[in-house]
């Protein structure tokens, strides 16, 4: 799996444990996407879509995505070139984006609290790593994974062997996902922990509200609203 930072070793609070998605949630990089969903996307001569379109239809596994704008699944070839076009394009263009406005504050004071977090992607491990690092947050977390193997694909399977790793100092009942995809309250239910979902990355209220979790619009909110559910 490679280097995982974060140890899950010495005393740990039983308390709420919070997994934190990354792209559209600790990292505010919707911007982004949207240009390399785009660059993608003339790729094999899609006209490019807006921000508001793409929240409205944005899923997982992405290639059902593709089909409710292609109105066809898109062949293995051509998922395989957007798939490649939308990562190099999109590693360019994060290289200008920040973390979302309060959470470098929040994960610090859920930190200094002496409750638990960690952080769970489906960004590429070994490139996750790295750009966590390079935000200096890296020791906010007990454990930060990105996804191993191929893109597109749901974050349940991920979230259950996540916490497997954490071990017995966090239990699923007491643990609370902050993501900003439908697909973030999916893993949840998988691994039988809570969610809350955020709307300033790819999914609009309107489509997140069919997950049937809380919805917020900011992170100190999300945060609020996880104590809550798990009080």
């Amino acid at each position: 799996m490679g280097n995982h930072l974060g140890t899950t070793e010495g005393p740990v609070t039983h308390g709420v444990h919070l997994v934190w998605d990354w792209n559209g949630t600790l990292l505010n990089d919707v911007t982004a996407v949207i240009a390399a969903t785009n660059a993608a996307f003339a790729e094999i001569g899609l006209a490019p879509i807006t921000l508001e379109r793409y929240r409205e239809l944005y899923c997982v596994p992405v290639p059902k995505f593709y089909e409710r704008l292609l109105g066809r699944l898109p062949t293995d070839e051509e998922w395989e070139v957007m798939d490649v076009i939308f990562h190099r394009h999109y590693s360019e263009q994060r290289l200008g984006c920040g973390l979302t406005d309060g959470a470098e504050e929040l994960l610090g004071e859920w930190l200094r609290a002496g409750r638990s977090q960690s952080l769970l992607s489906m960004y590429g491990h070994d490139e996750l790593v790295p750009v966590v690092r390079g935000y200096g947050i890296e020791s906010h977390f007990l454990r930060v994974e990105g996804r191993t193997g191929p893109s597109g694909g749901s974050k349940a399977l991920h979230m259950e062997r996540h916490l497997t790793a954490l071990g017995a100092t966090v239990s699923p009942e007491r643990t609370v996902v902050i993501g900003d995809a439908v697909d973030d309250a999916v893993a949840a239910a998988h691994v039988g922990a809570r969610a809350v979902l955020y709307t300033g990355g790819s999914h609009s209220r309107a489509s997140l509200g069919r997950a049937g979790v809380p919805v917020v619009d900011t992170l100190r909110e999300a945060v609020d609203e996880a104590i809550r559910l798990v009080a």
